[in-house]
């Protein structure tokens, strides 16, 4: 992460920088890189070279991954985070949250991504991290600037606060006047703004804005309340003590404003992180750790072809150093290694101290959200954000077998980065699925896959995990003789199949008299039985259903486990398709959160996919949120986030969950049998 020690002695911070999708964020990241030299080309168009660096972010023009550098300010340290936008790509920023001493929330004043936004506010507000709002593309937010700061305060628990205004200079914001100073400034283009006399005619509006900004400040202390009330002007150390207490104590959201692209806003912002944003000291006692003698966080997870595994990590407390041990919940490792993580840069350091992000090499059992420490039985654990739950799957696999370990291995590596997605064995289906956040981030990680795994991956549509039952009840005979010299087979059986109530599976029970199939044969009868309920007459896994012995024959020389385990395989293959079979449909319980105003269209889908909808209330806690509950066959969930999503700009989400199994009759239920039949035989 470039240069970690700060030239006044202070420790460094890391701040994320996080927002919706397509607001700037690598933007602004390149821009503030620019800005304070690390990268030296402020000026020209900012280009992605440390951001965004990835084929797969470049291929598909989005942030698909964390991306981390360090930049100084005025003798000040910063690591800057620059998270991924994306509701697919997001918990690769929201895990490494904890590590962050405050976040920059980049929006744009664009309605459509308010709920987008309100999502992003609600993880901030989750975590007790100070954040504050930087409005980009100021530009595109037209004149009503208060406005704008009504309609995302619905996005935010927290008051916004406004510090600027805008200066309006042929439609366009040539400068602003910073409410806390009372001084105005002119921009420049990627350079320091420079100062300017207040406009006489932004006087009283300035007048209005900056005393709105010091009521809110006074809700949350009683001396500037009673020195606004008598109408005594606060001083500038007053308001600068509270604007930096109330912010640290997650009360206030400052708001900023500027464009990355041309490099307006950015020392102003700066200047705001750095005598505003706490310090590590004050984020360990955050996150419980305020006593501990070391601790770190890792924040993400990265697997290099030459270093092997690295975990970007904030100190939080002491030092690690190379060769180090280190403890976590899952045991010790010792350290391989100090590195500084710039975008694709990794080059060895030393060792890392308190408020340092550095990449620790080789701790092969420690996954990301691992709290580490340097004492020996002193392992510590901070409250992390946990990965979504999958919500888009398909069956992979290779079409070479012996690539199949290689294929897991690959795998493995990319959930260990992130653990959003995930791999599942599904023995039911007999298919490997991987589960992911949505479709492009499935595509992304065939990408990863192929480039930088040479591994290319064969995909299909998971199989649905229909079962069968009957109706009716049949008794027959399952006879079994065979003769080839010597010893015969012989087995003979009488078998009552009947329907179970649903959910009851499966019952095998015997009422034999008289001795005609002796008892040390019932358990192989019973796995006759058993054997043929994997495959029923429409060709899936038979549930619901008892089967009683009664009755049978035995050949004193001829009988056998086997010959009675087979005799029990008969008798359900031939009294099985006489039982009015029928095939079994899995409905999930599905709870869909969305802005209110997509409910009529989530009512749609839910019908359009065979669901039946149980109810809806508002979302607790999330103004404008509706949550629907419904029923909805599990075959017709499969792409349902891709639809959801396109009707919510992206804010839409859901959880399902298996909730019972219910008969499939008509061309449908045909279809299905007729396609598993046809999978079968090829």
């Amino acid at each position: 992460m470039g240069s970690q020690g700060n030239t006044n002695g202070r420790s460094p911070r890391c701040i994320a920088l996080i927002g919706p999708n397509g607001s700037g964020k690598t933007t602004l990241f390149e821009a503030i890189l620019a800005r304070t030299g690390v990268t030296g080309h402020e000026g020209s168009e900012i280009r992605k070279t440390i951001g965004d660096h990835s084929p797969e972010a470049q291929a598909h023009g989005m942030s698909v991954e964390l991306n981390a550098a360090s930049a100084e300010y005025l003798g000040d340290t910063f690591t800057l985070l620059d998270c991924p936008g994306s509701v697919e790509f997001m918990h690769d920023g929201m895990a490494a949250l904890a590590g962050c001493d405050a976040a920059v929330v980049v929006c744009e004043a664009d309605e459509k991504k308010l709920f987008a936004l309100q999502t992003v506010m609600k993880s901030l507000e989750a975590t007790g991290i100070p954040h504050f709002l930087f409005i980009n593309k100021i530009d595109k937010a037209g004149h009503g600037l208060t406005g704008v700061l009504k309609m995302m305060q619905s996005a935010s628990r927290i008051p916004l606060l406004l510090r600027q205004i805008p200066i309006w200079e042929d439609n366009a914001v040539s400068g602003f006047v910073d409410l806390a100073l009372e001084r105005a400034y002119v921009y420049r283009e990627h350079a320091l703004s420079e100062t300017i006399e207040i406009p006489a005619g932004l006087a009283q509006f300035e007048s209005e804005q900056r005393f709105t900004m010091l009521e809110k400040l006074a809700d949350y202390d009683d001396e500037l309340m009673e020195q606004l009330l008598s109408d005594i002007a606060p001083g500038r150390d007053k308001v600068f003590g509270d604007l930096v207490a109330e912010f640290k104590r997650g009360q206030i959201c400052p708001v900023f404003f500027g464009s990355a692209e041309h490099g307006n806003g950015l020392s102003r912002l700066l200047k705001a992180l750095r005598h505003e944003a706490p310090f590590v000291e004050e984020t360990a006692k955050r996150l419980g750790l305020g006593s501990a003698k070391s601790a770190a966080y890792i924040m993400k997870t990265i697997h290099t072809s030459h270093a092997g595994k690295l975990s970007l990590v904030r100190v939080l407390a002491g030092q690690f150093a190379d060769g180090a041990s280190v403890y976590g919940l899952a045991g010790e490792e010792r350290v391989s290694g100090v590195f500084q993580v710039t975008g694709m840069d990794v080059k060895k350091r030393g060792p890392a101290s308190a408020g340092e992000t550095a990449a620790l090499g080789k701790l092969e059992s420690m996954p990301t959200g691992t709290t580490l420490t340097a004492e020996k039985n002193g392992a510590i654990s901070i409250r992390t954000v946990q990965p979504p739950k999958p919500v888009y799957g398909f069956a992979i696999g290779v079409s070479e077998r012996k690539d199949e370990i290689k294929l897991t291995a690959a795998l493995t590596k990319l959930i260990d980065e992130d653990p959003s997605l995930s791999l599942v064995h599904d023995r039911e289906v007999s298919q490997i699925i991987l589960w992911g956040q949505g479709e492009m981030h499935l595509r992304v990680t065939l990408e990863r896959l192929l480039r930088r795994f040479g591994i290319k991956a064969q995909t299909s549509k998971r199989q649905i995990p229909y079962k069968e039952t009957i109706r009716k009840s049949i008794e027959i005979r399952g006879r079994h003789k065979k003769q080839s010299g010597g010893h015969g087979q012989f087995g003979d059986v009488v078998v009552e199949i009947s329907p179970q109530p649903r959910g009851d599976g499966f019952a095998f029970s015997e009422v034999v008299t008289g001795g005609a199939v002796p008892r040390n044969y019932f358990p192989a009868v019973e796995a006759g039985v058993r054997d043929y309920l994997g495959a029923g007459p429409l060709g899936f896994p038979v549930v619901d259903v008892a089967v009683v012995l009664k009755d049978g024959s035995y050949h004193t020389v001829d009988s056998s486990e086997m010959a009675f385990r087979t005799a029990g395989r008969i008798a359900m293959s031939e009294g099985m398709p006489k039982c009015q079979p029928v095939l079994l449909e899995p409905i999930s319980h599905v709870k869909i959160s969305v802005p209110s105003e997509a409910t009529p269209k989530v009512n749609g889908m839910i019908s359009s996919r065979r669901g039946q909808i149980l109810g809806f209330d508002a979302r607790p806690g999330w103004d404008g949120w509706d949550t629907i509950e419904a029923h909805i066959p599990e075959a017709d969930i499969q792409d349902l986030i891709i639809e959801l999503r396109s009707a919510t700009a992206g804010a839409g989400s859901f959880e399902a969950k298996f909730d019972h199994l219910v008969e499939l009759t008509g061309k449908l239920a045909e279809q299905i049998a007729a396609e598993h039949a046809a999978s079968k035989a090829a």
